[in-house]
């Protein structure tokens, strides 16, 4: 005789999907392995009242805080929908024997692809070029070219790569396509020592190369380690590329720098604040291109990150979490 009780299936709520799948993936999988909630976005109390019966959320840029997971009594896992988790409050979470699991390395194409679109944005200023010849300034020349500023070739340029990890080394290997030297600041230059790449610290890193592209994650240690003691050692011909955190940079001291060309430009997809509501002070300063913290968005990188998530979740439901970043 068949039994007549309810099959029961795991309570698992998405807070804040929109940023990984607008619309253009399908949540499936996901589905597949529970009873499903999923939301574009969530105020703090919205999180509260519909993740109230979770056994797991997912999560990719709420503040996930203690007195939030202490009105979440059944939560066991959190998957945080991203590399980073400083939104998660994992000491407490551990604490209360919740799981928190992230995926790393699923943008790493994406983000080095994109330091060199900003790059090649301020170097070879295709957009102003365009724009340029859309208003009619090609047909009114008397040359058959003609260039807004001076072009400059990355090969024999020197590349400075503040962390050397998978994104670092990613852009490392492109930059060396390009022809360019490589410098690195490290945390383990012996562990990830790599031919063509000389370490050196970060003074000499800023002093001597001609790009730098930040690529380590922010702590309290390296909090606005970007600095006007750093920013005007470098070269005034040089640039800086920053994918990783805003908080890396001190953005006061960066616009003056700029303003005074003590560098050439800045390429920028993270601000300090994200969205900047109230504005930035880098906003409209000469020479620095800004793009919205979409470098990790790529349809293939957000492909793979639900995917990892996915599995993420199946993993803790058989009793084996993956990718486990407090245990």
């Amino acid at each position: 005789m068949e039994s007549s009780l309810p099959i029961t299936r795991t309570k698992i709520v998405l807070i804040d999907g929109y940023t990984i799948n607008p619309g253009d993936l399908s949540w499936n999988k996901l589905k597949a392995l529970g009873d499903v909630d999923i939301h574009d976005y969530s105020t703090p109390k919205e999180i509260v009242t519909r993740a109230r019966e979770a056994e797991i959320i997912l999560v990719n840029k709420a503040d996930i805080k203690e007195e939030i997971l202490q009105q979440l009594p059944k939560l066991r896992c959190i998957c945080v929908t991203a590399t980073g988790y400083d939104n998660v409050n994992i000491v407490y979470a551990k604490s209360k024997n919740i799981t928190v699991c992230n995926v790393s390395g699923y943008s790493t194409n994406a983000v080095a692809q994109h330091v060199f679109a900003l790059l090649l944005e301020l170097i070879n200023q295709v957009g102003k070029h365009n724009e340029s010849v859309q208003k009619g300034d090609w047909s009114r020349s008397r040359d058959f070219s003609y260039h807004l500023s001076p072009i400059i070739e990355l090969s024999g340029k020197t590349m400075g790569i503040y962390g050397f990890g998978k994104i670092g080394q990613q852009v490392a290997d492109i930059a060396m396509a390009f022809g360019m030297k490589i410098l690195a600041t490290h945390k383990h230059p012996k562990r990830d020592a790599r031919a063509g790449v000389t370490f050196v610290s970060l003074e000499e890193l800023f002093a001597q190369s001609d790009v730098i592209t930040l690529h380590a994650p922010m702590s309290n240690e390296n909090k606005a380690i970007v600095n006007k003691i750093l920013l005007y050692k470098m070269k005034p011909s040089a640039f800086l590329i920053n994918t990783a955190r805003g908080g890396l940079i001190k953005e006061a001291d960066l616009k003056e720098a700029l303003e005074n060309n003590m560098l050439a430009g800045a390429g920028l997809d993270v601000l300090s604040e994200e969205p900047p509501k109230d504005g930035n002070i880098l906003i409209g300063v000469k020479h620095c291109t800004i793009t919205p913290h979409n470098a990790w968005s790529a349809l293939e990188a957000r492909e793979r990150l639900l995917e990892e998530t996915v599995k993420n979740v199946a993993a803790f439901l058989h009793g084996e979490p993956r990718n486990v970043v407090n245990g």
